[in-house]
């Protein structure tokens, strides 16, 4: 099978919409080559080995004890187990919503990230309280309880790291326009205007929290979708460039060439 002709498995849940396994005696076969999921996972690496590492969105990430990272449907994953412990809980769409407000992570999940001493142990004590559940009795609203106690203790974590509110909430509300509109709007102004500020001022808030600027976000989030569909669907790339919005292949191409060095049909050959 060539490289363009091949599809990315995506993984369904089957049987129940919570599931909780271990790392180390759960389903290895799911951690297996590269895929995507059609649910969210939260992976909570408690043990790690000195090489210890995943890729997701085509990002290498070097992991560390007490790592958490959430997995959003959609993801490209891929991590080869070598002894790892933690746990994985993956997730109906349906289920984490009720758990988890955060619109970043709903769109995008997050990178691995840390947890202090004091949230690990917290942490530790509600998903004992949800493995005993899950191998019992399994009531679902319990189980959501959980992971809803989880899902604040976590999310505060990663907030600590961004104490302006108001201009995280902002860029929040940013990254899930751009989820929406990335294919039809590519210009600052649209975002700033839904947002209800300038574009001067909106740029200044991405500078200061994301270190880049809001049109650099769109083409990120343009060439992720580019890679992915390069990578694993089955489009050519004229049909690719019409999807995400470009007016022509050509400009594509150069759209593509310039933020990765490599034309569309050299990534999508396997060529860096």
């Amino acid at each position: 099978m060539n490289l363009s002709e091949k599809n990315i498995p995506v993984h369904h849940l089957t049987s129940e919409p919570f599931q909780l396994m271990t790392l180390d005696t759960g389903h290895p076969e799911n951690f297996n080559d590269v895929h995507r999921h059609n649910f969210f996972e939260i992976i909570w690496f408690l043990q790690v080995n000195e090489n210890s590492r995943m890729e997701l969105d085509f990002e290498n990430h070097i992991l560390k004890n007490s790592q958490i990272c959430i997995i959003a449907p959609g993801q490209v994953f891929n991590m080869k187990l070598r002894g790892e412990k933690g746990y994985v809980l993956a997730i109906s769409r349906e289920i984490f919503k009720e758990a988890c407000d955060v619109e970043t992570i709903l769109t995008g999940g997050t990178c691995p990230f840390s947890l202090d001493p004091q949230s690990a142990e917290t942490c530790s004590i509600i998903v004992s309280l949800m493995e005993e559940e899950y191998k019992n009795a399994s009531r679902i609203d319990l189980l959501k309880t959980y992971l809803r106690a989880f899902c604040i203790i976590i999310t505060e974590q990663i907030n600590i790291q961004d104490p302006l509110i108001n201009d995280r909430q902002r860029i929040q509300e940013l990254v899930r326009l751009i989820e929406e509109h990335y294919t039809t709007e590519k210009e600052s102004g649209f975002y700033a205007d839904q947002i209800k500020i300038s574009t001067h001022h909106l740029n200044d808030i991405v500078r200061l929290s994301r270190g880049t600027t809001v049109k650099k976000m769109i083409a990120q989030r343009l060439l992720l979708e580019a890679k992915r569909e390069l990578r694993f669907g089955a489009l050519t790339v004229k049909e690719i460039a019409f999807k995400l919005g470009f007016s022509d292949a050509s400009y594509f191409s150069r759209f593509f060439k310039k933020q990765t060095g490599l034309s569309p049909d050299g990534f999508k050959m396997g060529n860096h």
